[in-house]
């Protein structure tokens, strides 16, 4: 399903995948936060994405009542609260994409996927 948003000149449609890339950067913003992540099935092993492969560290699902649904793979710098992190990402994501989109996100999953060392 897409989002929609309507207003006095017609409706607007929203791809999932517009709504992840926005997500993602903005998660890539928040402090603690490497990037996003990726499972390889053959190895089972998380793998860094860079640059606009981020939203497939994202998995954005819209339900019936246009409600947003986000899930995010993350990789955190060593060293930080994992929880502080996430309740950053949380709001930050929260905030940015209900600005953009005029939809409301139900939820946030977040699975940390791994931790690395930053240079």
């Amino acid at each position: 399903m897409k989002g929609y948003m309507s207003n006095e000149n017609g409706e607007i449609i929203i791809e999932n995948e517009v709504i992840a890339q926005y997500a993602g950067h903005a998660a890539l913003g928040c402090f603690g936060i490497v990037g996003m992540a990726t499972i390889s099935m053959r190895d089972g092993i998380a793998k860094l994405l860079k640059g606009d492969s981020v939203s497939k560290g994202v998995n954005v699902v819209i339900d019936d009542n246009n409600n947003l649904l986000i899930s995010f793979h993350i990789i955190v710098a060593y060293g930080v609260s994992i929880s502080t992190v996430c309740e950053n990402l949380v709001n930050t994501v929260k905030y940015s994409v209900e600005e953009m989109t005029n939809m409301k996100v139900r939820a946030i999953n977040i699975f940390v996927e791994g931790v690395r060392v930053i240079d």
